[in-house]
């Protein structure tokens, strides 16, 4: 196939490109019509995130698409010029090849609110980039949960189901109908998708009906029954839920590929859990995870023809193995990897592979400068510290199903049979939050571990659900942790001498200490012999008649001065220091003789390079099932979510005010992500239950931005639904024209007659003078009111992941340029990054960014005001927080 070599201009200040393959020619898709997909096209997808955090550092990725209908020649040309991309790119980005109705979690977080999937090619659909879509009738049928999809299906009943959300476009109007079977979050963001229809392709001028319930819409009904004719029949079921759940995608399997003479083979090297160094940059991989996703892994070194042959050998692996053709393919190169890939592995370090800039990950000795805690949640993020620790601490041991406080002077004496509280109050922000942690000793018996997280709730709800709980194991307990207990958490195997439960001490006991601050420093008693001493650590031998204070070789001046601090909260014994190769014969004889130890000094721990991963919780068939959200922001936070945002070092769950009884269920389904991760997780992975408007620094701190006051003004579904849609006379002018048409007579096929259909078109204005999408700058009257309408306030209740995006404004999202008597010629020095207070007179504070000039908007936007206003609300208020006009 001879295809054009030339390759579009890529705008490097724009994160997302979009071109369909018409006749085998890459042509750019306008901005407004991203996320419209015709299913007989091919699409290829670029993205290049510009202005994210270094702990969300990504990598760039190519998609093309293949839609159902899509020809042979149409996908050739689309991988063709992949492979072109690729080149030109110095093959940074990761390839995947997406197919209709199975894209990647990485390809639908692209287009928000949702994906529309159209019938037939462009050819007979050039108005999808047109606000003038006046003259369309269409059904639609609505999916998903975070990532929402659109289907063109038969404009008819039979195409309608219980379970699912529907849209009749007529054009002026749309009517949203909802399922008896629909829950609340599935409503929400079924509305938030016609709601951006409505911006986007009726430049805001569209009515919006909702219908919940069909008894009480009378009004909606009747023009819905107009159009699809009277309904015959109980609702079809709605086809059970595919999704897969971390049972199946832990199963991980590596091959290693290679040409044999004329023949390729493909061996399997190893399962799950899989180790970095598996992979060798002269060789190329597949590495398949449970069926479910195919990636090729390319060396730096492999052949140019290895790296042409990737799409072509996953797919021929795909039919090998007999998956489904829509199998998700994901191709990357040495050293550009995605996080879902690495995250496939044990450890991972970018080091290993070249000198890339170091991520986030386990081990980094970082001094932390805990003055800089309160202004920067990012740092608060990455230390794992709320504060420096002075706050109010209260401890409680857990004893016969009850708490039972303990003593100011034995906070972080712990033992390891037993169960503990530990409840600290800090100021953020002006007001008290709470942090309280659960400590569970790995000899707890399965009583008091539920006694514990029975008298956690107590507490929790006697702090109106204030409280943020984190789930800490013996060993891996996090540095704020310790840095409350100022570095002297000393965990006994029997019994402190402070406690009630009578065990009588033991006559010699060692313990041993590692760390070097008081953020990190931990004492756990060990076995009382030889072959428990390191040469790295200092150790603690308590006999009846005196303490051994232990150096190590390998320990450090750091190291000494903790141990020192910590020998009196064990002992108060007389003290002797002693040298490795210099202890007393008494030394040896209270450890049972002389025995091998350890005595290298011991290798930093393994310095893995993971972004944070967020992904939305949900249950099928009593397992976790996830669904990741790239790219993620605090808008990615609904009422209705449970949300699981893994920053490796911690699991956070994330309860929104709807789902907040969902507490016990949530803390199991991280338990069990972390046992079913395919890098083979340590379950000790402290997990911490974070509730909505309670969110600590260290989970805002992940996220690119963050309003700690969002929560107070955001409205709910219902509140949408039961008046702030808007007026109803229009649907009462359609539903009075119904009627004069004498619309109750239905054709035998059960549509209505193209005299009913006229009666619909003929209440449509198809002005094309007041189908601008956006508002020309300048202009006196530029925000254009939209009019969303309800006719059912039905409401149901129930636990699923999200709320509407829609609030109770009527502006159009795509009308937001501001009304002013200043001119748009003000020097840029005056608007950025200035306070309201700080503006010229005459200024509006929301909309700064309008009253540059058109050549200094150009020149820090990278476009038009008319294509900045054309954008969706959200992404304007992105870009206007990163430049500095929010």
């Amino acid at each position: 196939m001879d295809i054009n070599k030339g390759l579009p201009a890529i705008q490097s200040h724009k994160d997302l490109h979009v071109w369909i393959i018409e006749n085998l020619k890459m042509v750019p898709v306008p901005e407004r019509a991203y996320g419209n997909f015709f299913e007989e096209h091919c699409y290829i997808v670029l993205h290049v995130p510009q202005s994210l955090k270094a702990t969300q550092r990504v990598s760039n990725d190519l998609h093309y698409w293949v839609g159902k209908q899509a020809g042979a020649d149409a996908q050739g040309a689309a991988e063709t010029f992949v492979q072109h991309l690729q080149e030109a790119l110095h093959d940074a980005p990761v390839q995947h090849r997406e197919a209709q109705e199975h894209e990647s979690d990485c390809f639908r977080s692209y287009f928000r609110p949702g994906i529309i999937y159209r019938k037939g090619g462009l050819a007979c659909g050039l108005k999808h980039v047109e606000t003038d879509m006046y003259n369309i009738q269409r059904l639609l049928h609505i999916q998903g949960r975070k990532h929402v999809s659109a289907t063109e299906v038969e404009l008819s009943w039979n195409s309608f189901n219980e379970g699912d959300i529907f849209l009749l476009d007529l054009g002026k109007v749309m009517i949203q109908w909802n399922g008896p079977k629909t829950s609340i979050a599935e409503k929400a963001r079924g509305l938030a998708l016609t709601c951006s229809l409505q911006d986007r392709e009726r430049g805001g001028r569209a009515q919006i009906g909702v219908v919940d319930d069909e008894v009480e819409a009378t009004d909606l009904m009747q023009i819905m029954e107009a159009v699809l004719g009277c309904r015959v029949g109980n609702l079809h079921t709605a086809m059970p839920d595919k999704s897969i759940n971390q049972l199946q995608k832990a199963n991980v399997r590596l091959y290693h590929v290679y040409e044999k003479g004329k023949d390729l083979v493909v061996q399997e090297l190893a399962t799950s859990p899989l180790t970095q160094d598996l992979l060798q940059e002269e060789d190329c991989y597949i590495l398949d995870q449970g069926g479910f996703k195919i990636y090729v892994w390319q060396g730096r070194t492999s052949s140019l023809q290895e790296k042409k042959a990737a799409f072509t050998r996953a797919l021929g692996f795909i039919q090998a193995k007999g998956y489904p053709a829509h199998t998700n393919v994901e191709v990357v190169n040495d050293g550009a990897e995605s996080a879902a890939f690495k995250q496939l592995f044990r450890t991972w370090s970018n080091e290993q592979r070249r000198n890339n800039p170091r991520g986030m990950g386990k081990g980094v000795q970082v001094k932390p400068d805990v003055g800089k805690l309160r202004s920067q949640p990012e740092l608060a993020a990455q230390l794992r510290m709320v504060d420096d620790g002075s706050g109010k601490v209260e401890m409680w041991c857990i004893q016969d199903s009850c708490r039972q406080p303990m003593d100011p002077k034995h906070h972080g004496q712990l033992c390891a049979d037993s169960c503990y509280l530990v409840l600290y109050a800090y100021q953020n922000m002006g007001r008290v939050q709470y942090m309280l942690y659960l400590w569970q000793g790995p000899q707890a018996s399965a009583h008091e571990i539920k006694a514990l997280n029975c008298n956690a709730e107590e507490l929790d709800l006697m702090y109106h659900g204030a409280l943020v709980q984190e789930h800490v194991t013996m060993g891996s307990e996090p540095p704020h942790f310790l840095a409350i207990l100022k570095g002297q958490l000393v965990v006994f195997q029997g019994d402190t001498g402070h406690n009630e439960k009578g065990q009588p001490a033991s006559t010699t006991r060692l313990f041993q200490v590692q760390g070097t601050d008081s953020y990190n420093t931990r004492t756990m008693e060990v076995p009382a012999r030889a072959s428990a001493l390191n040469s790295s650590d200092i150790f603690l031998l308590v006999t009846p008649d005196i303490c051994y204070l232990w150096f190590g070789k390998g320990c450090s001046g750091d190291q000494r001065e903790m141990a020192r601090m910590v020998v009196t909260v064990i002992s108060r014994k007389n003290e002797e220091t002693v040298l490795e190769g210099q202890e007393p014969p008494h030394f040896w004889e209270a450890l049972g003789g002389r025995a091998p130890y350890p005595s290298n000094k011991r290798l930093p721990e393994d310095v893995s390079s993971f972004q944070p991963r967020l992904f939305e919780c949900s249950s099928q068939t009593g397992h976790v099932v996830l669904m990741e959200v790239m790219f993620f922001s605090q808008e990615d936070l609904d009422k209705y979510d449970i949300m699981l945002l893994d920053t490796w070092q911690e699991i956070f769950l994330w309860l929104g005010q709807a789902a907040s009884e969902w507490k016990k269920e949530a803390v199991a389904w991280g338990r069990e992500y972390l046992k079913t991760h395919p890098a083979g997780r340590s379950p000790a992975t402290p997990i911490v239950l974070v509730k909505q408007g309670h969110e600590p620094p260290t989970f805002t701190g992940w996220f690119l931005s963050w309003d700690p006051y969002k929560w107070t003004n955001n409205q709910s579904y219902e509140e949408v639904v039961e008046g702030s849609l808007g007026a109803t006379s229009a649907v009462s002018e359609i539903t009075a024209e119904v009627k004069n048409f004498q619309l109750s007579r239905w054709p035998s096929h059960g549509r209505a007659s193209p005299l009913a259909l006229q009666a619909l078109k003929g209440s449509q204005d198809s002005s094309k003078s007041e189908l601008e999408l956006g508002p020309k700058a300048g202009s006196s009257n530029s925000s254009s009111t939209s009019t969303r309408t309800t006719a059912s306030t039905s409401t149901r209740t129930s636990a699923s992941s999200s709320t509407s995006t829609t609030t109770s404004s009527s502006t159009s999202t795509y009308h937001s340029s501001p009304r002013s008597m200043v001119s748009g010629n003000l020097p840029r020095e005056q608007l950025m990054h200035q306070a309201a207070e700080d503006l010229p007179d005459g200024v509006d504070p929301a909309h700064k960014e309008f009253y540059l000039s058109d050549s200094d908007f150009q020149d820090i936007f990278g476009k038009s005001k008319e294509e900045f206003y054309s954008m969706a609300k959200w992404k304007q208020q992105q870009e206007k927080k990163q430049l500095g006009f929010f």
